[in-house]
């Protein structure tokens, strides 16, 4: 984890629940794990990048596209990190994150690091992440 706004302690339950929903995605993401990684989020998924807005209705067509292994051959990405992760905004059921991530080669160089907005949400008694606005592509 990186750095984040509050500590630990000073988080809410729901805030503390949150961020262990962003640490799960970016766990499923660095293992390649599409299964896992799609379960970490909510439906529909909204995803603001590369100038272009997608919208995926249900899991399977969130993955529909979506390649590992193709993404780390291309670009030479190993794994990522949250740089930080600071609430912007909280309620019981909806939080706002200001999130930075890095991505890295194998060796540990940095490829990139990138700005985004997370929208994590309850719902159904799970926190997941709705919607993302990011600058990565």
């Amino acid at each position: 984890m990186g750095n984040d706004t509050k500590d630990t302690n000073e988080l809410s339950a729901g805030e503390a629940a949150a961020m262990q929903a962003l640490d799960d995605y970016m766990a499923a993401f660095n293992a390649r794990d599409l299964d896992a990684w799609r379960k970490t989020l909510h439906y529909p998924h909204v995803r603001f990048a590369s100038g272009q807005m997608v919208i995926s209705n249900t899991p399977e067509e969130y993955a529909a596209g979506l390649d590992f292994e193709r993404f780390a051959t291309s670009t030479g990405w190993h794994h990522s990190v949250w740089d930080h992760r600071k609430i912007i905004h909280s309620s019981p059921e909806k939080i706002h994150f200001d999130v930075q991530f890095t991505r890295y080669k194998e060796n540990g160089d940095k490829l990139a690091t990138y700005h985004a907005i997370y929208i994590v949400t309850l719902e159904d008694g799970r926190w997941g992440t709705l919607a993302r606005s990011s600058f990565a592509p």
